[in-house]
């Protein structure tokens, strides 16, 4: 799957094997990414999986596309659970602007409640409350009841 990501995402970049090997060379990356100096024929090889790149190729391929690596490896249709995006460590942004934690935590109960609106999901995000240590609590207001 390899061998045909890098071929589409090259071509849909409107580059030839040499020009995208010049700017690799030209990137301006960490040092632990700086293997040797790419070539045309060495990209090609890759393209037609005749050759394997390091980590480290696949690596400067992935920053220099914009893409993951899972992209580029092939695993595009990957479920993500949008919890765990909010939750890592990783920067999140929108727009261009990276956002700070109070954006990340707002951004995320707006999420929240739109599912919890929409039936997608409970209030505790789980169908079995008891397994998360939560209790269904009943409050009576008049005639009317609110559960939590």
């Amino acid at each position: 799957m390899f061998p045909e990501q890098l071929k589409a995402l090259r071509k849909g970049s409107g580059l030839t094997l040499s020009q995208l090997a010049k700017q690799l060379n030209e990137m301006n990356i960490d040092d632990e990414l700086k293997t040797h100096p790419n070539s045309g024929p060495q990209i090609g090889s890759w393209e037609r999986g005749i050759n394997t790149p390091s980590y480290a190729e696949v690596m400067k391929l992935a920053i220099f596309f914009g893409v993951s690596l899972d992209f580029m490896v092939g695993r595009v249709n990957q479920q993500i659970d949008i919890e765990k995006i909010f939750t890592l460590n990783n920067d999140l942004v929108f727009d261009g602007k990276q956002l700070s934690s109070k954006e990340r935590a707002e951004s995320y109960s707006i999420l929240k409640a739109y599912f919890i609106g929409k039936g997608l999901t409970n209030v505790h995000g789980s169908d079995n409350k008891e397994s998360k240590g939560y209790k269904e609590i009943t409050f009576s207001l008049g005639d009317r009841k609110l559960t939590d």
